[in-house]
């Protein structure tokens, strides 16, 4: 006679991986590899996220300094007028350290490619 085979144990062999073991529960955000940043690529990722955020925010508050330039018009109150007029003149200020710093993210940004 024939015996039936058993069912044979079914197991499950598990290792840590470095990224569990680097991984923190205890923080609400991950980690970030700031190794990755000292290098060429994680340097251009960062100096490419800081080119975009100044270019856009240069063409941004450029929009809105030419809009807030065009709606000043000189009224009886001339309060109204100065305020408009300066709120004109910081939103242009603005706007030119905006584009200064766009122009020397580009500048670093360009350097490293060259590199």
């Amino acid at each position: 006679m024939e015996e039936p085979q058993r069912a044979h144990p079914r197991t499950v062999t598990t290792t840590a991986s470095s990224f569990a073991e680097n991984f923190s529960t205890s923080s609400s955000s991950f980690a970030y590899d700031r190794e990755f940043l000292r290098t060429v690529p994680g340097l251009l990722i960062v100096a490419e996220i800081g080119l975009c955020f100044n270019g856009s925010a240069f063409v941004l508050y450029l929009s809105a300094a030419i809009v807030d330039a065009s709606s000043v018009s000189p009224e009886r109150d001339g309060h109204n007028f100065n305020s408009w007029a300066a709120s004109s003149f910081f939103a242009f200020l603005v706007t030119i350290c905006y584009a200064g710093n766009t122009y020397f993210s580009f500048i670093a940004w360009r350097s490293r490619t060259v590199q």
